[in-house]
């Protein structure tokens, strides 16, 4: 299936449009909606170039978004989220007055998202404002203005308008990858076909150098379980910056370590000329090791859940656009395109899986919370989105400061893991018990820690509370104690076997856990459907109120980053594992899905 949020034409001049010359109309005065400072990886090139293409995305006010808050569960979502009519008519209104013709436009279902294409000039007219292309540390270039405006009699309609100001880069959350040896003590990493797996243990099959399926299954208990309700119950996950998932690897991969679901396939959803290669790689994207993310999150699934349905979403960074030598790249906002793909969907998986994110203070405050707010909307209807928590602890050493100019020592959080309306998974290692991961080769340590945009949810301050006290005064001033804490749960992250160009190789990541953590929830909601029961959908209450005695407490380890420590693991919720790794049995029990102890909501 192929999508696009762009429309394919260039609108008219607005003169040519109206008959009436520009400076023939009074404009309305304008004031500055938003502005963010430039982070420090990316600096200044020069002016975007005037016929620059922008797929500018405009999001009015939604109408009843607190109503929504209060009905997660049961919301009739488009009614609670569309801008009031009079809200609509002012904004058409305007855009009409700037020349871009109303037929132009495309909405979303709930009319809070109004997308248009038009060239730079034409935008920098509609926002008071100068685009500039931009360039990262790493090479690459977007066109983005860090201020624009809006009428002033506008500002209480309009939450949202990107691509502006918002640097977010929508990186995968692996560390490392390397090429895989073999496992210590002389075990095999795949099982000999004689071995009763029903009744294997974890010393048998797990091995810290090397994890794989049969380990993951056997550690969070899902070993003995069928799935029940295949044709009703899905899972999905999604691919951003061109990756793909090869299904040469996959089915390699399931070979080796998931015999039975060999021939198990994947439905691919193409969303603003995503990525779906099925060919293989050149030597460049080789060697950028494209597709890594992309295979080790589908076979991580498929080889957990089968035979239940796996959707792959491929979003690419924009719509169509012709590169330039400066802007060789697309400037959109992925997240944005994706979502905005899903919400429009009649059905949408249950469960799905994102390993990418990128430090919240990239993200303009507003758009984060507009962004937050569509994912709510996930929640409302039934959908568990699963985010990776990141892999540098509580902050890359050296790059632990404020990006609003006053360059103060902070911890630096994870986007879109400090939306309260997502589930963000943190990463452990061993088995034995299982410990906070860490790899001091490459830095890998899972993220954890509270946001500086969003405030703690009702739902955890108990729990998170707690935690805070114990730290007795540890790391004061450098997180926000009154911010959405997170992770809310973990599973293994470390030295998971993925099979990539024909070959095994071994990855770090909450990119591995965030997968693996999403298959077993999938897992809890087959068995509520095969019962005639709700799926999970938006988890954190239940977690927090309930579902936690459903998973492994973590006590040992800390999210190591900025120079430091970080957070340490703790008895109880923690800011590195949350409640700790899944145990499938008790879930499913404490879900209602089979067990004594059925499923509560607060």
């Amino acid at each position: 299936m192929i999508f696009s949020t762009s429309l394919l034409f260039l609108p008219l001049l607005a003169e040519a449009v109206s008959g009436t010359p520009i400076s023939a109309r009074v404009r309305s005065p304008y004031a500055v909606k938003d502005s963010h400072f430039v982070p420090r990886k990316w600096s200044r090139v020069g002016p975007a170039p005037a016929d620059h293409t922008i797929n500018l995305h405009i999001g009015l006010k939604q109408s009843q978004f607190d109503e929504l808050e209060r009905r997660l569960f049961q919301a009739q979502v488009n009614e609670l989220v569309k801008p009031t009519d009079n809200a609509l008519e002012l904004v058409h209104d305007w855009l009409l007055d700037n020349g871009v013709e109303l037929s132009h436009l495309d909405h979303s279902p709930a009319k809070d998202w109004i997308k248009v294409s038009l060239p730079v000039n034409a935008v920098e007219g509609l926002l008071d404002t100068e685009y500039s292309i931009f360039k990262h540390e790493d090479g690459s270039h977007i066109v983005r203005t860090p201020s624009w405006s809006l009428p002033a009699h506008l500002h209480e309609h309009i939450d949202a308008i990107q691509p502006t100001n918002s640097f977010f880069r929508a990186e995968p959350r692996r560390t490392n990858w390397r090429p895989a040896g073999r496992p210590e003590h002389g075990m095999e990493w795949n099982y000999p076909p004689q071995m009763d797996v029903s009744n294997v243990t974890v010393a048998q099959v797990c091995n810290a150098s090397a994890v794989t399926p049969l380990c993951l299954r056997t550690l969070y208990r899902t070993i003995g379980y069928t799935p029940q309700a295949a044709g009703t119950n899905r899972i999905g996950l999604t691919d951003y910056l061109g990756e793909a998932n090869n299904k040469s690897d996959v089915q390699l991969f399931l070979s080796k370590f998931r015999p039975d679901a060999v021939g198990g396939d994947f439905a691919v959803e193409v969303i603003d000329n995503g990525d779906n290669q099925q060919t293989p790689n050149t030597p460049a994207q080789l060697a950028a090791g494209k597709d890594l993310e992309g295979n080790l999150d589908a076979e991580t699934v498929l080889a957990i859940d089968y035979p239940t349905p796996l959707v792959a979403y491929t979003t690419g960074g924009a719509p169509p656009f012709v590169p330039d030598a400066f802007t060789p790249t697309d400037t959109n906002e992925p997240y944005l395109a994706w979502v905005s793909y899903v919400l429009a969907q009649a059905s949408v998986p249950q469960v799905i899986s994102t390993s990418y994110a990128d430090d919240e203070q990239t993200v303009p405050a507003a758009y984060a919370r507009r962004v937050c707010s569509e994912f709510a909307q996930l929640g409302a209807r039934g959908v568990s989105l699963l985010f990776a928590s990141g892999d540098r602890g509580v902050g890359r050493t050296g790059a632990c400061l404020t990006n609003d100019g006053r360059n103060a020592s902070t911890f630096l959080p994870s986007f879109p893991s400090t939306c309260p309306y997502v589930t963000s998974v943190g990463g452990t290692k061993a088995f034995a018990p299982e410990v906070v991961a860490y790899d001091a080769r490459n830095g890998f340590a899972p993220g954890g820690g509270f946001s500086n945009y969003f405030p703690q949810p009702w739902w955890q301050t108990r729990a998170v509370d707690a935690y805070v006290t114990g730290l007795a005064g540890r790391h004061d001033g450098l997180y926000n104690k009154t911010g959405r804490a997170y992770p809310d749960l973990a599973a293994q992250a470390q030295h998971f076997v993925t099979v990539w160009n024909g070959s095994e190789v071994l990855l770090d990541g909450t990119s591995a856990s965030t997968p693996a953590a999403a298959a077993v929830i999938a897992l809890v909601n087959d068995a509520l459907l095969a019962r005639g029961k709700p799926p999970l959908g938006f988890l954190n209450p239940w977690l927090y109120r309930l579902g936690f005695k459903g998973l492994n407490d973590i006590i040992s380890g800390s999210a190591i980053g900025c120079g430091g420590d970080g957070f340490p693991a703790e008895a109880g919720w923690d800011a590195v594992t949350g409640w700790g790794t899944p145990d499938f049995l008790k879930l499913k029990a404490l879900a209602g899905a089979g067990g004594e102890v059925g499923r509560q909501w607060d």
